[in-house]
């Protein structure tokens, strides 16, 4: 196993790999990521004989686990959710909140994932931004190994109240059942999506302040994410005569115009009315 340190972890270590996290959170902070794993892992899920799926890292209060748990329990009524934190007091502050047994809370860190069954979704965020980004890299294979084929990691960052959110869809390590393939919904590689509310927004780069670990330094010249972001700046910029019919109207010409310009978009206007940018990652070299 990975040290998030650096280094290897010994094996009698390696059963709560991972590191605390500060444990701030608030209602509805994940709201935005909810929606998109209901959407995007739905049919996995329904598809899924155990539809297990692993928040890790909850934090100081359980709330966003619960929510997590209702949001996908509307689209498939079978799910199960494990939360897990290393903080034992936390883990025992929340479990009156379980609802077994389809939420249940317990101890451990990402290394512990699959402790209850091969996990379809693994939900971490705002956990691997204080982590040395060499360490990261590491993570995220430790994580995609313990998925179920097709299954999916998602892993990103979002401020306080959930009105600005930049995370990763990871694949898992082993392929898709081939009825999951053909349905197209989840990625056969990573994407990165952007999602914001629109009417506090002012250029879609403010959302740098909360890209994943592996980009914030690389928001610069030169780099995939710098390009990203200032492309769609200057589609947005474009865009500015469609801010008298609502800044959503606004958001979805500057993603249909950041299409045209080439860049690997996902979704379709259901998506981006919501104020979600979905793409590829990394995308494609320009001509």
């Amino acid at each position: 196993m990975v040290n998030p340190r650096g280094g290897r972890l010994a094996a009698g270590r390696a059963r709560a790999l991972g590191l605390p996290t500060r444990g701030t959170t608030a209602p509805n902070r994940l709201r935005r990521v909810d929606r998109w794993l209901a959407d995007v892992a739905g049919p996995l899920l329904r598809g899924s004989v155990d539809p297990l799926v692993v928040d890790v890292g909850f934090g100081s209060s359980p709330v966003t686990t619960v929510e997590l748990y209702e949001r996908l329990h509307v689209v498939c009524p079978r799910v199960r959710v494990l939360g897990l934190e290393l903080d034992q007091q936390r883990v025992a502050a929340a479990r009156p909140a379980a609802r077994p047994p389809g939420l249940t809370f317990d101890h451990g860190g990402f290394g512990q994932a699959a402790r209850d069954g091969q996990p379809v979704v693994i939900r971490a965020l705002n956990v691997l931004r204080q982590y040395p980004e060499p360490a990261v890299a590491g993570a995220w294979q430790a994580m995609t190994g313990l998925l179920a084929p097709g299954g999916l990691l998602v892993e990103g960052t979002c401020d306080e109240i959930g009105r600005r959110a930049c995370w990763f869809g990871r694949p898992a390590s082993a392929a898709p059942p081939r009825w999951l393939a053909a349905a197209g919904r989840i990625p056969a590689g990573p994407t990165l999506t952007l999602a914001a509310h629109l009417p506090s927004l002012r250029q879609p780069s403010e959302l740098a302040e909360r890209l994943p670990k592996t980009l914030i330094a690389r928001n610069v010249a030169g780099e995939d994410i710098h390009r990203l972001l200032e492309e769609l700046d200057q589609a947005w910029a474009r865009a500015a005569a469609r801010a008298v019919f609502s800044p959503r109207q606004r958001w979805i010409a500057a993603v249909l115009d950041l299409r045209a310009g080439g860049f690997p978009v996902r979704g379709d206007v259901r998506r981006w009315r919501l104020g979600e940018l979905t793409v590829d990652w990394p995308p494609p070299v320009p001509r």
